[in-house]
């Protein structure tokens, strides 16, 4: 799987941003949706899906791995699962393209089953290291052959029965966490994953959701994630709330692009995803909360944003994992506030899609907003509320945040910018550029 042409896009500031929108689904919960899916045991039903190009990768190797997974005309996705234990040994490469999602949580599925493997994937993914997933899945059987640095291409022999282990968590990482529990899924005995610092929970709900006998206990060191292998899935029907991160670009955009009023109908509200609402709340945004519910398991709600005056923070450090892939358009709110905002403790920054610290100094500094970089975040120079300065060339590095925060920028910017290559952001949402057209556009348009 490879990213269509190079696209440039410039952009140039509009006017207010109006209407209501739904985003697409959240990507985390639409990635495990379909593996759970296929390791049940009868047809799951998914509504909502978001239909990226990382979430399609998942679709493709779990078909790849004996699943049956169609999409029908009205947009509901169906699952034939091949039960656990059941994966079957796939003829070729799996092709992750630029999903780390796909590649790490699909290293643990395979891990714990007797088959082998091969992992590929575009140039952005094969320059991301495996390694921390690689050592717990090594120390429960599995045998693991990777480019030199823990990188893609790389292999893995899975091992049945694999080992139970108790692992803790070095990092804080969903991801992580989420292999050694699918690992666990088909390993006998209890496999266990000691958690320090929360992070997104959504394995762990939907694990539950689905049947398996799945366990969270606080501890001394944190909390104790205890999976019983060797779990019979039962089938389900899912909807797929909207996708926070895709939904911060949109709040980001509204509180900065004055008399802007947007409705961001059905977003995940799960409280391991909420750190962008909590620090632009810090910051003096118009968030509100509308018609609080609960969708599959998982809490919801209908956001109303508003153009508000940014005020700098610090961002706590201890929202980091429940903001993680929302840090370049927290970078660009702190572009626009009053004062010196400081976001640190995001290490995990340097090892996504791009290094996203660097890349967010690099494009934001080019649009002319004063920065400082750290090891672990940045420090950004707001404007007060002022347009940036723009008449920016921006390098987006394969990443579909970067361009899409670089995008929000624009909309607050006196001189058009231009953005190297858009077409990464077909990777989480296609229709970005169609609901930032129709937001500017037309006040009472739904999308």
């Amino acid at each position: 799987m490879s990213h269509a042409a190079t696209r440039p896009l410039t952009l140039s500031a509009r006017g207010p941003l109006r209407g209501t929108l739904t985003v697409p689904g959240d990507k985390s919960i639409s990635h495990r949706s379909l593996m759970f899916s296929a390791l049940a045991v009868g047809e799951s039903r998914i509504e909502g899906l978001l239909e990226g190009e990382d979430v399609l990768a998942t679709a493709a190797a779990m078909r790849a791995m004996g699943a049956q997974v169609e999409r029908s005309d009205d947009g509901v996705w169906r699952v034939h699962g091949v039960g656990v234990g059941g994966l079957l040994q796939p003829e070729q490469a799996l092709d992750m393209g630029n999903s780390g999602t796909s590649t790490r949580l699909l290293m643990g599925l395979v891990a714990s089953h007797a088959i082998t493997a091969t992992f590929v994937g575009d140039a952005s993914l094969s320059s991301r290291p495996m390694g921390r997933v690689i050592e717990p899945l090594a120390r429960m059987g599995a045998e693991i052959t990777a480019t030199p640095g823990g990188r893609l291409p790389l292999m893995v022999r899975g091992l049945c029965p694999a080992v139970p282990i108790e692992y803790t968590l070095p990092v804080a990482s969903a991801q992580v966490k989420s292999a050694v529990l699918l690992a666990g899924l088909n390993t006998p005995g209890i496999t266990r994953v000691i958690e320090p610092v929360p992070t997104r929970d959504h394995s762990e709900r939907m694990l539950r959701g689905f049947g398996a006998e799945l366990t969270v206990e606080e501890g001394p060191e944190g909390k104790i994630i205890s999976i019983r292998g060797e779990a019979e899935l039962r089938p389900q029907q899912i909807v797929v709330p909207g996708d926070p991160s895709s939904a911060g670009f949109w709040m980001v955009a509204a509180s900065i692009v004055p008399d802007s009023d947007v409705t961001i109908r059905n977003v995940c509200m799960n409280p391991t995803r909420t750190g962008l609402i909590t620090a632009l709340r810090m910051m003096g945004a118009s968030i509100e909360e509308v018609d609080a519910r609960e969708v599959g398991g998982e809490p919801v709600a209908d956001l109303r944003v508003r153009h508000a005056p940014l005020s700098a923070i610090e961002v706590p450090p201890e929202l980091a994992p429940s903001m993680i892939d929302e840090y370049p358009i927290l970078f660009v709110a702190a572009a626009l506030a009053s004062g010196r905002t400081v976001a640190r403790g995001a290490h995990e920054l340097r090892v996504k899609e791009s290094d996203r610290i660097a890349t967010m100094r690099a494009a934001l500094e080019a649009a002319g907003v004063r920065t400082e970089e750290y090891e672990d975040g940045l420090a950004i120079k707001g404007s007060g509320g002022d347009p940036l300065p723009g008449n920016a060339q921006v390098a987006s590095k394969l990443d579909h945040r970067i361009a899409m925060s670089m995008a929000v920028a624009a909309l607050a910017a006196r001189e058009p910018v231009t953005i190297d290559d858009v077409a990464p952001v077909a990777t989480s949402y296609p229709a970005f550029f169609d609901t930032l057209d129709a937001l500017t556009n037309e006040a009472s348009l739904r999308i």
